[in-house]
């Protein structure tokens, strides 16, 4: 079995409100790119607008289009040709068999799992063998890369880092019902709740506590003690060789990454002084649909040398 590739695939990541998709060369180039809003809706008409995508891409590109990649929320199925879990959003999305409904061979992926891939193959873990991406938005994801190659896991479900306990005697709960998470800690969907109503979203915080606000300040640096404390649990149980943080908290750039350092510093255990490097996400809303081609350019073939 030996690994080819295509040299070029077209990269769909169907969100919520946007379906974002590009066409990719082996080089990782973005030949092509596109976006149109989903129109979620309880009928599931949203499919026909990836179907509408799929057709704009390859009309934008000027010729055939061997491969497809999927990224959408969920957990996919152990063969990632569907997404097999995915409550509440996007009726229609669990059970859609891809490359049935496009026509041509897909991959599915959570769209964690390839914003990891986007990363590893052409951004910030280019290089590195052993990663963990994590996204900060309105809650808590992630994805890990163990020698090169994405872990997905028992139920393809690794990387669900918002669900770690920080405190198993509080009363908040994860959305999978876990007491005291890391991402009822830092998730923009808490902001209000953990302020007393006084910011309503991140973004207002961080306004705040550049400001100088001591409420404000006293709230981000307990966020990013708790982040980097969650990170150096994964230093201790993973040992990756850097942390990619992506998602709509990095725009904070240095507010973000200098608190967080300065706990680590306190933190992280580093033998022979061997730190875990940080890095924040080349790709942005965008990191999806270049990591779903990028998993659709990859064919496995097995080669007969007999003659």
């Amino acid at each position: 079995m030996i690994d080819q590739w295509h040299p070029v695939a077209m990269g769909i990541d169907v969100g919520g409100t946007h379906i974002k998709g590009v066409v990719l060369s082996a080089e990782g180039q973005v030949l092509q790119s596109h976006h149109i809003p989903t129109l979620d809706d309880p009928a599931g008409h949203w499919r026909d607008r990836v179907r509408e995508m799929a057709e704009a891409l390859r009309d934008l590109h000027g010729s055939a289009i061997p491969a497809a990649g999927i990224s959408a929320p969920g957990l996919a199925n152990s063969d990632n040709t569907a997404i097999v879990q995915m409550p509440g959003r996007l009726s229609g999305l669990v059970g859609l068999v891809w490359s049935d409904w496009l026509g041509l061979p897909c991959s599915v992926l959570n769209d964690a799992h390839a914003a990891l891939l986007a990363e590893a193959a052409y951004g910030a873990m280019s290089g590195f063998r052993h990663g963990v991406l994590l996204t900060l938005g309105t809650g808590v994801g992630g994805a890990i890369m163990i020698d090169g190659t994405l872990y997905q896991g028992q139920s393809q479900m690794a990387g669900h880092f918002g669900h770690a306990v920080l405190n198993a005697y509080d009363d908040e709960q994860s959305l999978l019902g876990m007491p005291g998470s890391l991402e009822y800690a830092l998730g923009n969907y808490s902001v209000a709740r953990r302020s007393r109503g006084r910011f309503l979203d991140t973004h207002a915080l961080l306004d705040a506590f550049v400001r100088g606000d001591v409420f404000a300040q006293w709230l981000w640096l307990d966020m990013m003690r708790k982040l980097a404390i969650f990170i150096s649990t994964l230093s201790n149980g993973l040992s990756p060789e850097v942390v990619c943080l992506a998602g709509g908290m990095t725009q904070a750039s240095d507010h973000l990454l200098q608190p967080l350092e300065s706990f680590l510093d306190i933190y992280e255990f580093r033998p022979d002084g061997v730190r875990t490097q940080l890095r924040i996400a080349k790709f942005a809303d965008m990191a999806g649909a270049i990591g779903a081609a990028r998993m659709a350019m990859k064919i496995s073939s097995t080669i007969n040398h007999d003659r």
